[in-house]
């Protein structure tokens, strides 16, 4: 808990410096515009404090704390969706299923947990849509419905397991995901736009570039290689491995959300730049990266 301590002690004094910086740059150049930055700022502060709570305190504050954050991720994402009158019961459903999918976290039934979403969501989810509700549009709003559950809630829904598999070491590990996701997804951004040219997947996202996929990797892992002593009981071989395991995850998960955001708001650019803004943009990466790194630690340590 010391490392985490610390750690949280080092992103509060950056997020000082970069609010300092922020207010000192827009007064001193008003004829600029620097809102998105400004909105970044705080979305940053807002996650900030969600994994404070999820860091410091208690399991059951973690597990409330995360709850919260996957229900405006799923909100936000639902909000990008064509919907009709028909959809609405649906994702009531979907909403109803948070609860439940974390309450099998608190009572520690794994087996639930894993199969809750991916089965039992996925063969009931569709009834309210059946009933009385009509054919039109049922395959693109429940698959859309049941995307949104699989990474916004079940995907995320990962990160407050980790103090109920492990309560001994769960603070540090979950800070040490989120670092390094988050440090993967700003190098990624920072290095396109300085000096990226060859870019991944135009048509999906023209920001990610390979020059900033291999800038993030590297920095990543070797950020990984000084951190992990302090939050993690990794040695220094797999101190590199998951680093590179969520540089790898994170750029995935951040591309799988572009995708999914272009194709369901083709036409609507005005809210498609909104959303660039949003907390679902801050933890898109979080997504693929909370999973992938859980069941990795479970297969290859005891302790979880």
């Amino acid at each position: 808990m010391d490392g985490s301590y610390y750690t949280l002690a080092l992103i509060f004094a950056a997020l000082l410096a970069i609010q300092l910086i922020y207010y000192i740059v827009s007064k001193l150049q008003p004829d600029k515009d620097y809102t998105t930055i400004g909105y970044r700022i705080k979305t940053w502060w807002g996650m900030f404090f969600i994994f404070c709570l999820a860091t410091l305190f208690n399991a059951v504050v973690s597990l409330l704390s995360l709850m919260v954050l996957t229900f405006f991720a799923l909100k936000e994402y639902f909000s990008m969706i064509k919907t009709r009158k028909a959809d609405r019961r649906l994702f009531l459903w979907a909403y109803l299923s948070i609860p439940v999918q974390f309450y099998w976290i608190y009572i520690g039934w794994y087996g639930m947990f894993i199969v809750f979403i991916p089965i039992y969501v996925f063969l009931f989810l569709p009834l309210p849509r059946l009933i009385n509700k009509g054919t039109v549009g049922f395959l693109r709003s429940v698959s859309s419905t049941q995307w949104g559950l699989m990474l916004m809630v079940f995907g995320l829904s990962h990160l407050a397991y980790f103090q109920f598999a492990t309560p001994q070491y769960g603070a540090g590990l979950v800070l040490f995901l989120v670092v390094l996701t988050q440090l993967n997804d700003v190098i990624h951004e920072v290095a396109s736009i300085y000096f990226g040219k060859r870019k991944i997947v135009p048509t999906a996202n023209p920001h990610v570039t390979w020059e900033g996929f291999a800038s993030a990797f590297v920095v990543t892992t070797v950020g990984s290689y000084f951190i992990y002593p302090y939050l993690t009981p990794f040695d220094p071989a797999f101190g590199l491995i998951f680093g590179m395991l969520i540089s790898l995850s994170g750029f995935f998960g951040s591309l799988t959300v572009s995708v999914l955001k272009r194709d369901l708001l083709i036409a609507d650019d005005d809210k498609f730049d909104a959303l660039k803004q949003s907390y679902l943009s801050r933890v898109d990466s979080l997504t693929y990266t909370s999973p992938v790194f859980f069941h990795a630690i479970r297969y290859f340590f005891d302790f979880m």
